[in-house]
C-alpha cells in the first residue's frame, strides 16, 4: 500500500509530497527533490499502528 507524505526538502526548503510503500518496514532509498532535483536520502521505518516515521537527509548529512 502507498501513501502520500509530505517533507522539507534538506537543499531548497520546500515541502514536497513522497510516497511510501507501507508494506515495507524499513526501508532506504534516494529520491529527487521535485523543485531544487537534487538527491534526498530517505529513511523510513513503519511503525506498529502503521505510521511512518520519515528522516530526509542531504547526500553530505547522516
Amino acid at each position: 500500500m502507498l501513501d502520500s507524505h509530505h517533507i522539507d526538502c534538506p537543499y531548497c526548503g520546500e515541502t514536497i509530497e513522497i510516497l511510501i510503500d507501507t508494506s515495507i518496514r524499513s526501508q532506504q532509498y534516494i529520491e529527487d527533490c521535485q523543485v531544487c532535483c537534487r538527491p534526498i536520502t530517505l529513511r523510513v521505518e513503519i511503525d506498529a499502528d502503521g505510521a511512518a516515521q520519515v528522516h530526509a537527509s542531504g547526500e553530505n548529512e547522516a
